[in-house]
């Protein structure tokens, strides 16, 4: 029987206590827990059960008992922490928005592609039942040529300036933590889009509150996406093809059910399955499963393509005119 793939948790956040839940509920090995300060360190390992907590970043990645780091820090520490996993020899989990850009992305690839390690962005919806299901469909041409997309990922997040989400050093915005999700929707159905138009809306402290974006593509097909901060949406989807379409319910990025129609409006299709948890874990499957069977890549979120993702990010900002102040 193969070793068991031991996890280390880098930085102790609420998306790293929901997700290190999620690994210890479906029988994951976490190992060690990494923070800035050796009080939240212990803090995050008493109240998960983790048998070792790390006062260090470093500590955490020189760990002989990990094999793999989730890092859960903000965007704009993700490049520091992967390139720090990644030099002590460990395969990495990288949590969305993979960077802040795509040049920090592509450095990261570079990094791990050298030195023969798993990277993967933990774009968590993608590894999902429903996500699983919606690809096999799409693939049978069951719905035809898919015409269009529309996705939104609108929540009512705190006004506090001084709230993470809100502070442009820090990455804050309706981008990088929402507009994420449905515009990788996008990508993981149709791939790149051949031009994009961008429109976005902003708070006091320059943070991007509402973003709006349109995507062509060569073959006709039509993306839209909404996401914002600062109001709550219905967080639904929908592909619609040439033969039927698929409405994906709220909340669409989470687990989920979906009903598949012809074009006569009859339903053909409905999945309804329950998932364990949150969810998070599929994720972290995949990413064993790669290391496991000595992969560096998958296809359902390979490393290359959360760079052009990142790119794409990038040519969004662009357009409604936000840069981050640690952007050089």
């Amino acid at each position: 029987m193969a070793a068991q793939i031991r996890w280390g948790i880098l930085a102790t956040g609420w998306i790293a206590d929901l997700f290190t839940k999620d690994l210890i509920l479906t029988g994951h090995a976490v190992t060690a827990v990494g923070s800035r300060s050796q009080a939240n360190a212990d803090r995050f390992a008493k109240a998960l059960g983790i048998p070792t907590a790390h006062g260090s970043y470093e500590a955490l990645v020189a760990d002989p008992n990990v094999d793999i780091i989730y890092i859960a820090t903000p965007h704009p520490q993700h490049i520091s922490a992967a390139k720090l996993a990644l030099n002590a020899g460990k395969h990495i989990l990288v949590e969305k928005a993979f960077t802040l850009n795509a040049a920090e992305a592509a450095e990261i690839v570079a990094l791990a592609q050298a030195k023969g390690l798993v990277v993967l962005e933990a774009m968590w919806t993608r590894f999902l039942p429903h996500m699983k299901r919606i690809r096999e469909i799409l693939k049978a041409g069951t719905i035809g040529e898919v015409r269009s997309i529309t996705a939104d990922h609108r929540q009512k997040l705190p006004d506090d300036p001084k709230h993470r989400l809100n502070a442009l050093d820090l990455g804050g915005g309706a981008l990088l933590d929402l507009g994420i999700y449905p515009i990788s929707f996008a990508w993981d159905v149709l791939g790149k889009p051949s031009a994009i138009q961008a429109t976005a809306t902003f708070r006091e402290t320059g943070a991007d509150a509402q973003v709006a974006t349109i995507f062509h593509y060569a073959n006709g097909a039509i993306v839209t996406t909404l996401s914002s901060s600062d109001s709550a949406g219905p967080n639904r989807a929908a592909v619609v093809g040439t033969k039927g379409r698929i409405e994906i319910d709220h909340v669409w990025y989470s687990p989920t059910t979906f009903r598949v129609y012809d074009n006569a409006n009859n339903v053909i299709e409905t999945f309804d399955r329950a998932v364990a948890g949150r969810g998070m874990q599929f994720q972290a499957d995949e990413a064993e499963r790669l290391i496991a069977a000595g992969l560096t890549a998958g296809d359902i979120m390979p490393p290359s393509q959360s760079v052009e993702i990142m790119a794409t990010l990038d040519e969004v900002r662009r357009q409604i005119g936000l840069r981050y102040p640690c952007e050089s």
